[in-house]
């Protein structure tokens, strides 16, 4: 069992609300500059730069977690974690698929640039990335699951698209085996037994990002391995 410092809620410059430093080369750099081991790129409803992380990670001999955090129906934010990056992208062409046809504003919303790992911008997403899909709670996370993910509520007690806040329960029947718990909140103890608990920045500036305080342990340096932990939702693993 290896234990890794790790941030696993990071946000790029595609994400209109990622500053635009956020390059693949600065939050790899700046990862690894931290002592973090294992990071997670989870843009808005896109996984358009985890190619261009990957390539990062492998020059900074980081793990990465490939993801995206998807917005529900509900307006609630989902994490989904996948086993390697051309997993993640096809998932994000599907969540395209179903967001509003709106085109971003970029002096309004901020820019979403797709770049490379030499810090090149490539292209700029013009589909607006930060609207609610078509798609319910429930269907989300059948789907992440049946493309090999895993699905995980993000900062449920936190802000309005926190499960906890958004819908004021824990939806039944959904068998979440992980989630994510802002630290400087409350969070109800009963809805987190028998969950892995993650604890992460959500950085959408490179100074948000964690220093190495939270660690993971797994089996082996591997996506699948964190995976694999995750379906477990074993209580004693809180990050």
């Amino acid at each position: 069992m290896e234990r890794l410092f790790c941030d696993l809620h990071i946000h790029s410059c595609l994400s209109p609300c990622g500053d635009d430093d956020m390059t693949p080369a600065n939050i790899c750099g700046m990862a690894a500059l931290k002592g973090l081991q294992m990071i997670a790129v989870t843009d808005h409803n896109t996984a358009g730069n985890l190619p261009a992380v990957q390539r990062c990670c492998d020059a900074y001999g980081l793990l990465l977690i490939p993801g995206m955090e998807i917005t529900t129906r509900e307006e609630v934010h989902l994490l989904g974690y996948f086993p390697t990056v051309p997993e993640a992208v096809a998932f994000g062409e599907f969540v395209m698929s179903h967001l509003p046809k709106k085109k971003n504003r970029p002096e309004y919303f901020g820019h979403q640039r797709v770049m490379d790992e030499d810090d090149n911008q490539i292209a700029e997403e013009e589909h607006l990335l930060i609207g609610a899909t078509d798609l319910s709670l429930a269907e989300l996370t059948r789907i992440i699951r049946e493309r090999g993910g895993v699905p995980v509520p993000a900062h449920i007690n936190r802000g309005s698209n926190g499960l906890l806040v958004n819908l004021g329960f824990m939806p039944e029947g959904l068998d979440f085996t992980a989630l994510e718990v802002w630290r400087a909140l409350p969070c109800p103890q009963d809805v987190q037994i028998g969950k892995v608990i993650l604890h992460s920045s959500d950085a959408h500036y490179l100074g948000d990002m964690l220093e190495p305080e939270i660690t993971i342990g797994l089996e082996e340096r591997s996506a699948e391995a964190f995976l694999r932990k995750l379906r477990r939702g074993r209580p004693e693993d809180t990050l």
